[in-house]
């Protein structure tokens, strides 16, 4: 069983950036997939990026393409998620999930492990 932890949430002005962490303990993150997901105010949590620890798949949802980037650092056990030019619509709770198969999956109900989540507020 994998244990996961969020942060670097915060209050940011719009246009600004954040980099978010997701650390996994209990066991490394090798064959999993891990998706960042958000829940907006008063809206159901939503798909935002996945990418698949021992390759190359990446995805991402279409209202952050070009702005935000996952990304993993092998030594640290640690995927990031960086985001840029950050819209008040990005306000949300961020949450990370992992899960097996190492196959890209926007589908909330394929993940089995979550974070606690860590807060992103973008004011205007």
């Amino acid at each position: 069983q994998v244990q996961l932890v969020e942060s670097g949430g915060g209050l940011v002005q719009a246009g600004g950036s954040l980099r978010l962490s997701c650390a996994a303990s209990g066991r490394t993150f090798n064959g999993y997939r891990i998706g960042w997901f958000r829940r907006p105010p008063g809206k159901e949590r939503e798909f935002v990026a996945a990418i698949i620890w021992s390759g190359n798949s990446i995805y991402y949802a279409d209202s952050v393409k070009g702005r935000f980037t996952i990304s993993r650092d092998d030594a640290k056990n640690t995927v990031y998620l960086s985001m840029n030019s950050l819209k008040p619509e990005d306000t949300a709770v961020y949450y990370c999930a992992a899960s097996s198969p190492e196959l890209v999956d926007a589908n909330i109900n394929e993940y089995d492990y979550w974070g606690q989540g860590t807060q992103v507020t973008v004011s205007s």
